[in-house]
């Protein structure tokens, strides 16, 4: 029996979601045991709201409290950053090690691959964020009602999907030693040129001017609005960006 014969017999008997199932538990157990990936993702966004949003939680940014404003501020990085290198740095290093290779003579289908990397990147994600609501929550009593924050999760979540495809594009174009430092080339200063990590009230006038343009602006917006934040621009204006940079990157 061939190659070509064989692999749609297995594909018939192992259940797709069986494939999904054991794809997914690989990537979470490859996430939790990469310290130099896990540690960062989990610490950097708590470790940013202590020094920046923690000395000016009693202020107001966008018509509401500084404190749960820059608390969905923090959440969006972390999201970003996780969406960038779970994708990105993961998968060129498995490009690099020939494990892509070993999976395209298996019957796992692209579709089940992709699935079972989205679906982890977003536990990791939610984890994250989880912790730097605890944080927030314990050291400055800042938090979120449970309506408002299903919503930011929501729209959060479903937004890391740009985010998560131009990981994957760096992955597939660079090698190991040059996805992670392009993908904090890119997430740094659009974090900054989005009013992410801080105001574009106070960002230079080419920043402001800049930042409609970039996906982070929009996705920042869909939090900030999701608890009370004044909008810039309508709802279905943010989407749409995002799906045009979606379609783009993919």
């Amino acid at each position: 029996m061939t190659r070509t014969s064989v692999l749609p017999t297995l594909a018939a008997r192992v259940p797709a979601l069986r494939m999904f199932a054991a794809l997914l538990r690989t990537e979470l157990t490859r996430l939790l045991r990469n310290r130099a990936f896990l540690v960062p993702s989990l610490l950097l966004p708590v470790m940013f709201f202590a020094l920046f949003a923690l000395p000016n939680i009693q202020g107001h940014l966008g018509g509401i409290g500084a404190g749960p404003y820059m608390l969905v501020s923090y959440a969006a990085y972390s999201l970003v950053s996780t969406a960038l290198f779970t994708f990105g740095v993961a998968t060129a290093a498995e490009r690099a090690s020939g494990w892509m290779r070993q999976l395209r003579i298996t019957p796992i289908s692209p579709l089940t691959y992709f699935a079972a990397r989205i679906v982890a990147s977003l536990f990791m994600g939610l984890g994250s964020v989880l912790l730097l609501l605890l944080f927030a929550r314990v050291s400055g009593s800042v938090s979120i009602a449970a309506g408002p924050l299903a919503l930011v999760l929501f729209r959060l979540l479903l937004g890391m999907v740009p985010f998560a495809l131009l990981g994957l594009g760096l992955g597939l174009a660079l090698g190991p030693a040059g996805a992670a430092p392009t993908a904090n080339l890119i997430n740094i200063p659009l974090m900054f040129a989005s009013g992410i990590f801080y105001p574009l009230d106070v960002a230079p006038r080419f920043v402001q001017t800049l930042a409609p343009y970039l996906p982070a602006y929009h996705y920042g917006q869909l939090g900030w609005t999701a608890i009370g934040a004044a909008p810039a621009g309508s709802q279905a204006t943010h989407w749409l960006v995002l799906a045009g940079y979606s379609a783009l990157f993919l």
